[in-house]
């Protein structure tokens, strides 16, 4: 047996040991009667040190309340070794009183005081139903005192005055006893067996007291006699609950069970509350009732402490009824908690709301070690927790504490103790509930941990990216199995980082990897070029961090990306955001912003830029005859040639559709227009597209930084001198002056003036004879527009007609005029002979022939003039029937099933083959008037129009020639085969009546073959 395991049992056996020795002293007592002053101060002398024994070896936390009993002892013997004395030494026969009588009595305020000390300790000093059921016991017993020992000495006639007052008082001090113990036993002290020692020995105090009074009434007292056990039992028992292990609990606070009306006590209570009605019915059955105002003044205190107690009853039941209220509400609140603060939070909110108003108190959490026990529940005091504990709660004298499960937590309430008492049971209640909901969140959380761990674990194992650990020796500790994909190998764990990394990237690596160990970056991330295992070079982005202190991981964690698609792909990104997707060539945002630099460049050193826009002229009848794969390819072959004709320095932009731009800096302006005049020829030469040979004819605008201050002014500048010399004819370049600034605003004065126009109807038509070359008879007249403007008068079309055509007034322009020409030609048929007037030749153009509805109108046009649509010839341009368009081609057939005529206007200009001729509902080809001026001193041109009449007669259509000014072309027009021509020669446009007057009135037109 160890040395601690036989201190242990020899604690527990004190008391045992210590009974056996007072039952020899009191085995001596009885049998050698002469010594029995020895004995009975032995007795009394180990009681004394019985207690003191006790206190040493236990230490209680509260040694006061034991060393006041050793006192009471102490006088109780001192006072039986006077007595003794007094009769033994000195022959007196039961002296009384006496001054061991003081000792005796000194013995009850003193014993009262411990008692009251181990209450104070246990349940505080406000437990009023304990008090109330004390109370009530002892006053119960009180009566039966007063009546049968009290009273009796206060009768009597043969005790003197201090004898009455000695003798009244051995009695009271028995009622003082028992009310502070009965106190001390209603306060919900827990039964063990320090607390049955006591109650022994006090059971003993009072018997023998009671038996001693009794004998001093009727009889002489001697020593011996069988009442002197009663207090060898007080000795023996007092002591030995001193020495029994529980003593320590006595000193220890508790709970308080005041409040509880068991069995047992009800039963003690209601005898108790019966003594006086019972004493009242004997002392009534025998005659005589002597005591009935002390009776009736007993049942008056007994009856109000126990309306007092059912007044507590109902209190603590209200009381018990909020508190259920609180703890459903810290229910509720609990189970919603996400985390410990939340919880302790929950829990402190209840407890102020459960402790009495403005009660000071300290709510704590106190973590417990794993290697630490988790304490026990319950009230403990302060003095004796650790001291980190201490510290917190040091105001406080007590404490309620609770473990709280699994996390390792200790919840502690410190306030005042009476309070902590009433409270114990609530709080007991609610940290078991908190309990739960820290159990729940740690759970919760561990079960989201290791989901998580299973979800990271797949992601590492599945994800694209190498997760890498490399020590301080830059060796590879682990690689994540997308290493293989990677680098081609996923077991590159073990060797070097730097076998992986292209020699030229190795120091930048290398001082990344020095960074992050330094703490110079927290983590950092960049590209390098890293070689497979295989050798093949790869782009990759690492991202690094720091993670040595990390236990679990022990050094430097390398995130590798594979981003060689990545970085190819962005760089093409940024190469189509400023670049042209087409060409190649810079983009209108790239352009701009190196504008800006020269421009910033040339304020800065003086250097002169210029800026030239450059617009081809015919680009949209490509895109719509030959289609826009073709245009595309010019639009590139336009770019390449705009490139080889400038230095490699210079920038070369597509703006977008048929726009370009160029950005030059040169020394002069001369170098500059030099530049603008070889991009101009460069174009005018036709390119080979598609098999086809294809016309780039280009307007260009210069600008220069002379007259412009920013790179938005001199874009703006270079866009108007465009836009002077798209006004000024095909191939035209010109370069920014101030005076621009009139000619363009005349252009847009002259676009108002021409909106304003269409909704006024200024628009008037002259009619020209389209006659026989032969004979010089006219065959039918061409309605030709003219502008009758308010203040310039009259307006050729070549001065609008364009303009029209940008804005898109040519749309309603042209359906007034068709509108015009038909009701003129309603009105002379309906003023001539029928079939006078053959033909009325109208211009469309090919925006308004591609005008949704456009066949529909002719039609409801033709039905309100009441012309036959056999009149009408309608004359479209050559670009329109150049493109394959089912919808072109299914109008023009509608047209021509109305019985409408249809021309080409202007034959002989178009850019691709004229096979159409064979597919197209055609009726009459129109010689564009550009052939018939040079074909007298020209053998080309003249062969062009051969050609042309020639091809006119092989698809069996109409001819006639336009611009027919002298009579040597109307010859060699004849010559040629030509039937039919217009112009100066035969008539200038004539107005309505003039050319009315021509109209035969009898005789019918000489009909167009």
């Amino acid at each position: 047996m160890s040395r601690k395991e036989a201190e242990h049992v020899l604690k527990n056996k004190l008391s045992a040991w210590f009974a056996v020795w007072m039952a020899l002293l009191t085995v001596a007592f009885y049998r050698w009667p002469d010594m029995h002053m020895i004995w009975w101060g032995a007795i009394g002398l180990s009681s004394v040190a019985g207690v003191v024994v006790g206190v040493v070896v236990h230490r209680p936390s509260r040694r006061w309340p034991w060393f006041l009993l050793a006192a009471a002892l102490a006088c109780f013997g001192s006072g039986d070794f006077l007595y003794n004395l007094l009769t033994d030494v000195f022959g007196l026969e039961n002296p009384f009183p006496s001054f061991s009588d003081v000792l005796y009595l000194a013995m009850y305020p003193i014993l009262a005081g411990g008692l009251l000390g181990f209450i104070r300790s246990r349940t505080g000093r406000n437990n009023r139903d304990s008090l109330i059921d004390a109370g009530t016991f002892t006053i119960g017993l009180a009566l039966l005192s007063w009546i049968f020992l009290i009273d009796p000495y206060v009768r009597s006639t043969e005790l003197t005055l201090l004898q009455k007052l000695v003798s009244i008082g051995y009695p009271l001090g028995d009622v003082l006893t028992l009310a502070v113990f009965a106190r001390l036993l209603t306060g919900g002290v827990r039964r063990t067996g320090t607390i049955n020692l006591l109650g022994l020995g006090t059971a003993g105090l009072l018997a023998a007291d009671v038996v001693y009074g009794l004998i001093q009434l009727n009889g002489s007292w001697h020593v011996g006699g069988p009442t002197d056990l009663g207090w060898v039992a007080c000795y023996s028992a007092w002591a030995a609950a001193a020495l029994h292990p529980s003593m320590r609990e006595l000193t220890e606070p508790t709970r308080s069970a005041t409040a509880d009306l068991g069995g047992r006590r009800i039963a003690l209570l209601g005898a108790a509350s019966l003594i006086a009605p019972g004493v009242l019915l004997v002392e009534a059955s025998l005659g005589t009732v002597r005591d009935a105002a002390v009776i009736a003044a007993a049942s008056g205190v007994m009856f109000a402490l126990v309306l007092l107690r059912l007044a507590g009853v109902m209190g603590n039941h209200r009381q018990s009824l909020a508190r259920e209220r609180e703890l459903r509400e810290a229910t509720s609140t609990l189970l919603a908690a996400a985390d410990t603060r939340e919880v302790l939070s929950a829990v402190q909110t209840t407890l102020v709301r459960l402790l009495p108003a403005d009660t000071p108190h300290v709510v704590t959490l106190v973590r417990v070690g794993f290697e630490e026990e988790l304490p026990a529940p319950g009230l403990v005091r302060v003095a004796g927790l650790a001291p980190d504990v201490r510290s917190r709660l040091r105001e406080f004298s007590s404490s309620l504490r609770h473990p709280l499960g699994v996390t390792s937590d200790v919840l502690y309430l410190a306030a005042p103790t009476e309070v902590l008492q009433l409270l114990q049971p609530t709080f007991e209640v609610l940290a078991s509930q908190a309990a739960m909901a820290l159990e729940r969140i740690t759970l919760t959380a561990e079960v989201n941990r290791r989901n998580s761990e299973a979800y990271f674990r797949t992601l590492i194992h599945n994800t694209s990216d190498v997760i890498l650990i490399v020590d301080d020796n830059d060796v590879i500790q682990y690689a994540s199995p997308a290493a293989g994909t990677v680098f081609g190998d996923e077991r590159i764990a073990g060797y070097e980082l730097w076998e992986f990394i292209a020699r030229d990237e190795r120091a930048r690596l290398a001082e990344l990897l020095g960074q992050v160990r330094s703490g110079a970056h927290g983590h950092d991330v960049m590209d390098v070029r890293a070689e497979r295992v295989d050798g093949s070079d790869l782009l990759v982005e690492v991202d690094c961090r720091d993670l040595r202190e990390d236990t679990t991981v022990g050094g430097l964690v390398l995130t590798v990306r594979d981003v060689t698609e990545r970085r190819r792909l962005e760089e093409q990104l940024i190469r189509q955001a400023f670049h042209d997707s087409l060409t190649g060539l810079a983009n209108r945002v790239l352009f701009g912003d190196r504008v800006e630099q020269a421009v910033f460049r040339g304020r800065r050193d003086g250097s002169l830029v210029g800026v030239l826009f450059i617009d081809l002229d015919d680009f949209k009848i490509v895109n719509d005859t030959l289609g826009h794969a073709v245009g595309d390819e010019l639009l590139q072959a336009v770019g390449k040639r705009i490139t080889a004709e400038l230095r490699p320095t210079d920038t070369v932009a597509r703006l977008g559709g048929d726009e370009f731009a160029a950005l030059i800096e040169a020394d002069s302006i001369a170098d500059l227009e030099l530049a603008a005049e070889r991009i101009n020829l460069a174009l005018a030469e036709p390119f080979a597209v598609a098999g086809e040979s294809v016309n780039g004819i280009s307007s260009i605008g210069l600008s220069t930084t002379i007259d412009a201050n920013s790179a938005e002014e001199l874009m703006r500048q270079a866009d108007l001198a465009l836009y002077v010399a798209k006004g000024a004819g095909k191939g035209q370049w010109r370069r920014y002056q101030s005076d621009l600034h009139t000619a363009v605003l005349e252009r847009l004065e002259l676009r108002a003036a021409l909106d304003q126009a269409v909704k006024e109807s200024q628009f008037v038509l002259q009619y020209q004879p389209i006659v026989d070359l032969e004979t010089g008879v006219p065959l039918g007249f061409e309605a030709l527009v003219r502008w009758n403007h308010p203040t310039r008068g009259m307006i050729a079309p070549g001065h609008f007609i364009e303009v029209a055509e940008e804005s898109g007034l040519i749309v309603p322009m042209g359906r007034m005029v068709l509108q015009q020409a038909l009701n003129t030609a309603g009105r002379w048929q309906r003023s001539t002979a029928p079939g006078a007037l053959r033909y009325i030749s109208v211009n469309v153009s090919a925006r308004q022939f591609r005008t949704p509805g456009f066949v529909e109108e002719v039609r409801q046009m033709l039905r309100t003039s009441g012309v036959e649509p056999g009149t009408l010839l309608l004359e479209i341009t050559e670009s329109l029937l150049l493109r394959n368009d089912d919808t072109v081609r299914a109008d023009l057939d509608a047209l021509r099933a109305m019985g409408i005529r249809l021309a080409i206007d202007d034959f002989g200009t178009g850019y691709s083959s004229l096979s159409y001729l064979q597919h197209m509902p055609i009726d009459v080809l129109k010689i564009d008037k550009s052939f018939i001026d040079d074909m007298l001193s020209s053998a080309q041109q003249r062969a062009v129009v051969t050609a042309i009449v020639q091809l006119a007669q092989t698809f069996n259509l109409s001819v006639v020639a336009e611009g027919v000014e002298q009579a040597g072309q109307r010859e060699a027009l004849q010559q040629i085969g030509c039937p039919y021509g217009q112009g100066y020669l035969f008539a200038r446009p004539l107005s309505e009546p003039d050319a009315f007057a021509l109209i035969p009135k009898t005789a019918p037109f000489a009909a167009m073959a």
